[in-house]
């Protein structure tokens, strides 16, 4: 799901589910390469939320979680950040990085 406001941003990481984030912009290509990854991934874990943050849509939220390089992917659970990674990741280390959050 892509971000539509902060609102949502505040109500997905208050939720129950843990939530993995993919900071991009559009004009990056390793954010493009990255992307199918990201969405097949967000088809197979039902038990996540997965959700996308267009950095130059939503500049503030970025500067405020310290995103410096796109794509940065983090993961929440409990409303806490766990982990982060910044680059572009394989299928198989993406699967591996996804393990924190169940």
């Amino acid at each position: 799901m892509k971000l539509s406001s902060k609102e949502q941003f505040d109500a997905l990481l208050a939720g129950n589910k843990p939530v993995v984030v993919d900071f991009f912009a559009t004009w990056c290509g390793p954010c493009k390469m990255f992307a199918p990854t990201f969405e097949a991934a967000a088809e197979k874990h039902a038990d996540i939320e997965f959700l996308k943050v267009d950095v130059d849509e939503f500049e503030d939220l970025a500067v405020s979680l310290g995103i410096s390089y796109v794509p940065t992917i983090m993961l929440f659970k409990g409303g806490e950040k766990i982990d982060y990674f910044v680059g572009p990741k394989k299928e198989e280390d993406f699967e591996a990085f996804l393990k924190q959050a169940l």
